[in-house]
């Protein structure tokens, strides 16, 4: 296959868990050409010499699939000897069928890297690629919470304890006390004494809600989970500070995501750290939304539109923006009418969806023109005067430029 050349030196990777093979396509200046094929181990050594091998060879682009996370340990190898590679999507470098191997993988990166076919992936700088992982494990956290809150909540329904039927929180403040009591068997009137008056439901309500008949391995289990969701939260809290402290230069940013509805500090952070603060690596709102996976796919031929089902992209982004989209459909905004009008005609599910692409869309604007977030269904004007007026009004009379009128 012959392909016109614009790059005369080039490497393809074909990466795996305990092997990389190179391919380097080499032009010298007399117009000869020359293919060099290597085979590397995994570890580390191995990695130092695929680095050196490279920088020794000079190359114009050298390019790596982005299968799995076997690729990040290479390309951090290749990063500290000056080498910024190409990471590019398996679907878009398909081999020639018939010609599976290792080293043809690499040759065939190659060619097309030389041909300059090949588009790289967003790989963000070293520094958020580090913070990745601790908003990725925070994610993690955050699941397992969830999870161990369900398992208590069943289990105190299992032994007939009614609290979530008269609490809105039973993890609250003052809910997760009288569980707390309850585990330990503390009697009735003493568990009542800890609600105070924090809760809608009366007396007598709570005094039912609390009655049940939990056996020993109830309240072992009940312990044993409350200790845990304690733990956990606490690991949350170490992970919040973490990843804040290390975001500290990134402040004008975060206050920027937080001008957005549904988007709180943390929701900030963690999606800052996901798709970076250089939103022109993206060059458009559409291939930011692509590459997240959260917009519409695209498959027509022959003038018929067949199924839309987004493709593939970053599941960590796209669970924090249907965590953005759920809570911005309760508020008083854009995406609130946009939700409930997706949501007469596609269902709730898709209307989330929706929301959460147009919400993204709205993010790139925000931090490609480095402005804050202006509801398009909000007089500010008018919100402004009603909100200071009486301030402004008292501040008058104060200094005599208002005079009363007199009866």
């Amino acid at each position: 296959m012959e392909l016109q050349t614009l790059y005369k030196r080039v490497i393809g990777l074909d990466v795996h868990q305990s092997q990389i093979t190179a391919c380097a396509l080499i032009e010298e200046a007399d117009g000869t050409q020359r293919i060099e094929q290597r085979q590397f181990g995994a570890f580390k050594r191995h990695r130092q010499e695929l680095a050196a091998w490279a920088a020794a060879l000079k190359p114009d682009e050298v390019v790596m699939e982005s299968t799995g996370i076997y690729w990040k340990s290479p390309y951090a190898a290749l990063e500290m000897v000056g080498i910024q590679a190409k990471v590019v999507n398996a679907r878009h470098v398909k081999n020639v069928p018939g010609r599976k191997t290792d080293v043809a993988d690499a040759h065939w990166l190659a060619m097309l890297a030389r041909a300059g076919l090949l588009r790289a992936s967003f790989v963000p700088p070293t520094a958020l690629r580090e913070l990745r992982l601790i908003a990725r494990q925070r994610q993690k956290l955050v699941g397992q919470l969830a999870s161990e809150k369900n398992r208590l909540h069943k289990i105190l329904s299992d032994g007939g304890i009614r609290l979530s039927v008269v609490v809105s929180d039973v993890f609250g403040q003052s809910a997760r006390a009288m569980v707390k009591a309850i585990i330990v068997g503390k009697a009735p009137h003493e568990i009542l004494d800890l609600a105070g008056r924090r809760f809608k439901a009366s007396r007598e309500e709570l005094f039912d809600a609390v009655q049940g008949d939990l056996s020993r391995s109830h309240r072992f289990v009940l312990d044993e989970l409350m200790r845990h969701i304690d733990e956990i939260e606490a690991r949350i809290a170490r992970f919040d500070a973490r990843l804040l402290s290390e975001l500290a230069n990134e402040q004008p940013k975060l206050k920027l995501l937080q001008t957005m509805p549904g988007i709180d500090l943390i929701g900030a952070a963690m999606l800052l750290v996901e798709i970076g603060t250089d939103m022109s690596l993206f060059n458009s709102a559409d291939r930011l939304a692509s590459w997240v996976g959260i917009c519409p796919g695209n498959n027509e031929s022959a003038g018929k539109r067949k199924t839309g089902k987004a493709g593939k992209g970053n599941n960590y982004i796209r669970r924090l923006l249907c965590e953005f989209a759920h809570a911005a459909s309760r508020t008083k905004c854009v995406f609130k009418l946009k939700f409930q009008a997706m949501k007469l005609r596609r269902g709730y599910k898709r209307a989330i969806v929706a929301v959460a692409h147009k919400m993204l869309r709205t993010i790139y604007y925000i931090l490609r023109r480095e402005q804050p977030y202006r509801d398009s269904s909000a007089d500010y004007e008018a919100m402004s005067v009603q909100r200071n007026a009486p301030r402004w009004f008292k501040a008058l009379n104060k200094f005599g430029y208002i005079k009363p009128v007199q009866a």
